[in-house]
């Protein structure tokens, strides 16, 4: 059943789990998510990035293909469907287009500039039962041209945001996207653990949940983490899978041609690293 993010990350935070994020790119990810939160019966959050989006044919296009999917394959677990690192104008027609919750990174603005805008796409989101996430602290990396080198989140500005009415609150906290480099020295929890005491029961989100050691993640779930973005790792799975397929000459047997099945052994790939995500968030039969 389609919903807003909200009920699902405040039962998270009261049951010491994460809802995973994962980042959709097409039929194949979208059904792959779906049916692996189906059965775990699992929460799922399926993450759209602008350029994502653009590359699926809209907002309307998205929107209308997860709907009729949630129908047709009589996904009966919370789903919500949540812009990634929203504009402005992106949120607004993400939400006119009729996504359930948005993302909207004012982290490149001034922190009062931050707020304001903040809290205009939390006036439109309110009156539309959208919940709205807003970020503090550029994440690291780089996602579908949105650059943030690592900055760790100043706790007050995190509770200043928090405090505007947002359903929960991305705070950097030396968390990257993509995979993380060799020297990276890991998050900062005690920074994490300040935005807590700060901010309450106030669903916290992490970005980058590519590569982050098990460990970490449950560190970070014990400190108020609720939702946890994947991307990367999916990719990574589906090109692998894909490139195998292609290297075995599957490609030349019969109608191995066939997109359902050149696609077939990436949209397993996808499955499972869902699957281990949410064994590892916890979120398996919490729906």
């Amino acid at each position: 059943m389609l919903v807003n993010s909200t009920q699902m990350l405040m039962d998270a935070v009261k049951g010491k789990y994460a809802v995973g994020h994962f980042n959709i790119n097409n039929l194949e990810w979208t059904k792959a998510v779906l049916l692996t939160a189906q059965e775990n019966k699992s929460p799922v959050i399926l993450g759209v990035s602008e350029g994502a989006g653009k590359y699926m044919g809209g907002y309307r296009a998205i929107v209308g293909m997860v709907k009729g999917m949630i129908e047709d394959l009589g996904i009966d677990i919370p789903v919500s469907i949540h812009l990634d690192h929203g504009s402005y104008e992106g949120a607004k027609k993400a939400m006119e287009a009729g996504f359930t919750s948005v993302m909207f990174d004012g982290s490149k603005y001034a922190i009062d500039e931050n707020i304001e805008k903040t809290k205009e796409i939390i006036a439109i989101a309110k009156n539309m039962g959208i919940s709205v996430e807003a970020e503090v602290g550029a994440i690291g990396g780089e996602e579908d041209g949105v650059h943030g080198a690592g900055e760790i989140a100043d706790p007050q500005e995190c509770n200043m945001i928090a405090n505007l009415g947002v359903q929960m609150l991305a705070a950097g906290i030396g968390n990257i996207h993509g995979k993380y480099p060799a020297n990276w020295k890991g998050l900062s929890f005690d920074v994490l653990e300040k935005i807590k005491n700060l901010t309450g029961d106030m669903p916290l989100v992490l970005h980058g949940g590519t590569g982050i050691p098990v460990d970490m993640i449950e560190r970070a779930i014990s400190l108020g983490v609720a939702k946890i973005n994947v991307n990367t790792e999916c990719q990574l799975a589906f090109a692998e899978a894909t490139r195998k397929y292609f290297e075995a000459g599957k490609d030349l047997e019969g109608k191995g041609y066939d997109p359902r099945k050149v696609l077939a052994p990436g949209f397993e790939a996808i499955k499972k690293t869902v699957k281990d995500k949410m064994e590892i968030f916890g979120s398996i039969n919490k729906a």
